[in-house]
């Protein structure tokens, strides 16, 4: 639209991109038209598995949009959970608080509950909480909780502060523990609680500032942009 000369700020046409503005004394016109910034917004998403989290898939593949409702269709989701795994996906139209959530200086919590083959013991506790070697590097989780469910099978909360791809089934499998079922239940303070799967909800103003001061963390500006890491 620039490129096409349809967007003028205080009365002149602009057609280099990056310009800048300040949406409390600039006036932004769009073929005429005033535009404003869009209020705030942040969606909490019960993610089912099958479900692709990204805009589109030239395979026809469901995603994350198909579930959430049109009103909420234009956020964008904060990190990843890959097609198999469930659970809380934030969407936010605040993209700088989006950033800073997902780089690793802020080391926001992510909680995951996984039902896995087989029962972990000690052992295998001491390794994912002292590090896993990956092939992208040691992969190591803040706090680990095993349950017994059944003869051969349990299951195990992880708490991580990182966002790798796969991440948290690949630490699993290389203690001889996979994921048979893997489910995000909380990012940073904000819990999927008893939001059904496929459902979704607007965070309150509490919530949302929980996030903000998440975000405010020292020396965050420093750490490489990971805004469209996986998180699995």
């Amino acid at each position: 639209m620039m490129a096409e000369g349809r967007v003028r700020v205080n009365g002149r046409v602009v057609r280099e991109l990056g310009t800048r503005v300040d949406p409390a004394r600039d006036v932004v016109e769009v073929d005429g038209r005033r535009v404003a910034p869009r209020a705030p917004a942040w969606v909490a998403l019960h993610k089912p598995s099958g479900v692709l989290t990204t805009r589109g898939d030239p395979h026809g593949g469901r995603t994350v949009y198909d579930v959430l409702p049109p009103e909420a269709r234009g956020l964008t989701y904060v990190g990843r959970l890959d097609r198999d795994t469930e659970g809380l996906l934030l969407f936010t139209n605040e993209g700088q608080v989006a950033h800073r959530l997902l780089l690793p200086a802020t080391e926001v919590e992510r909680e995951y509950r996984a039902r896995v083959q087989g029962v972990p013991g000690s052992a295998e506790v001491r390794a994912l909480t002292s590090g896993v070697a990956l092939d992208d590097g040691v992969a190591r989780a803040r706090r680990v909780r095993v349950s017994r469910v059944g003869r051969d099978e349990a299951d195990v909360t992880l708490v991580l502060t990182e966002g790798r791809k796969r991440e948290v089934r690949r630490m699993l499998r290389a203690v001889g523990h996979p994921a048979r079922r893997l489910v995000r239940v909380r990012f940073g303070p904000i819990r999927l609680g008893e939001l059904p799967r496929g459902a979704w909800r607007a965070l309150t103003g509490e919530e949302v500032e929980s996030l903000r001061a998440a975000a405010r963390q020292p020396d965050v500006h420093e750490q490489r942009d990971e805004t469209h890491g996986s998180e699995r």
